[in-house]
């Protein structure tokens, strides 16, 4: 009685945090019965990720803007302009693909400086400053594809971003047909979580901070590690992990890490908290400003090179509703309207769950218009969720 109670507790106590992760599972298991288990396949499940892929590190970026109290619409074509900015420079002007990707993403971080400067130094509102990117660079999409219309990308290191798997260890005998190299990395991160997790706990109970009950940490690190390892095995079942979910668990750890073990990190929440007391507290608003609008400048050029690998192409409409799919994801994943509120995990999950109901309406040939309105009342339902656990305190 005592594990059930303190299970109830936990949950009410955490369920933004929880909610989006039984959502998920609810979903998979919804599809998983409705397709006859087509959609758990490697196949099916490989293929989520990768198409994950470009919406997950734009949405990591906007849960950090709508953290601090902001919004960018610009960042889908900014993504689609970037992207042909590098096939350009790839095609026409033969650029290396390790010379291309460092100028794209640097030309990313400028992009998202100059909205930073209009937002902190001109008081123009983000939504406003924003949608003149958007129009700029949807623009700018059309004007450098103007001659060439869609632009082939013929080079293989950079295709293999976006459709490419890691190599694997020499066979040894031990599975045949299961990619190694792929349960090795999984099975380090699921030993790397519960080491992590365990020295947390420890820190924790050394400065009297309140913990998890031991029985619901044990839960939480069985369920965890079963997860990863479900998931580290249907994707060794087919071609094994991709370079897409490379950089996407790269990106996503990177700046867990940045807003979770880092002052700045803690400056960050503590400006969307309360913008005026992290003033007067020292921290500087605007510095804060254009970190976040430089980062998701950056990860808007990554989300370009990641569609673009994965078309192997650069066409006149990529980039389109990447905005409205990254802003749904940061929200599915938890991130608070009201700003101060919201994790990076949380924004990969929030992309899942939005990837994995168009991958599974489609597996049982549900229409497009169906498709936008089960999609835009997930979107509610997480909104009115965030405004119901914030008037209720939690």
């Amino acid at each position: 009685m005592s594990f059930i109670k303190n299970a109830r507790r936990v949950l009410q106590q955490n369920i933004r945090e929880y909610g989006m992760y039984i959502a998920l599972f609810v979903i998979m298991a919804i599809f998983t019965i409705t397709t006859d288990g087509i959609f758990i396949s490697s196949r099916n499940i490989s293929n989520l990720l990768n198409q994950t892929g470009y919406i997950a590190v734009l949405a990591v970026g906007m849960t950090l803007v709508i953290v601090i109290r902001h919004i960018d619409l610009s960042v889908g074509f900014l993504a689609g302009f970037l992207g042909a900015v590098a096939a350009i420079a790839m095609v026409f002007w033969h650029w290396p693909v390790y010379v291309a990707i460092p100028f794209v993403l640097a030309l990313g971080v400028l992009a998202g400086l100059i909205t930073a400067f209009l937002v902190a130094q001109m008081n123009i509102p983000a939504f406003v400053a924003t949608l003149a990117g958007w129009l700029i660079y949807r623009g700018a999409i059309l004007l450098v594809t103007e001659s060439t219309g869609t632009i082939i990308i013929p080079d293989a290191a950079f295709n293999a971003i976006g459709n490419g798997f890691i190599p694997d260890i020499p066979d040894i005998g031990i599975l045949p047909g299961v990619h190694k190299l792929t349960l090795i990395l999984g099975l380090s991160g699921i030993i790397l979580f519960i080491i992590n997790e365990i020295n947390d706990r420890r820190k924790k109970q050394a400065y009297n901070f309140e913990v998890l009950p031991l029985d619901i940490f044990i839960l939480k690190l069985v369920l965890v590690s079963a997860l990863v390892g479900g998931i580290t095995w249907v994707l060794a079942g087919y071609q094994g992990l991709s370079w897409t979910a490379v950089v996407v668990l790269i990106v996503v750890l990177v700046y867990d890490f940045i807003t979770s073990k880092t002052v700045l990190g803690r400056h960050i929440y503590a400006v969307g908290g309360n913008p005026e007391a992290a003033e007067l507290s020292g921290i500087s608003v605007k510095r804060i400003t254009y970190v976040v609008f430089g980062s998701m400048g950056m990860l808007s050029a990554l989300s370009g090179i990641l569609f673009a690998s994965r078309l192997q192409s650069a066409t006149t409409t990529a980039g389109t509703l990447f905005e409205l799919d990254a802003i749904a994801a940061a929200f599915v994943g938890g991130v608070s309207a009201a700003g101060g509120v919201g994790k990076v995990m949380g924004s990969l999950i929030g992309a899942l769950v939005m990837l994995s109901l168009t991958s599974g309406m489609n597996l049982m040939g549900i229409g497009i218009a169906p498709q936008y309105l089960v999609r835009g009342a997930v979107l509610a339902a997480a909104v009115i969720f965030d405004v119901a656990t914030r008037s209720r305190g939690k």
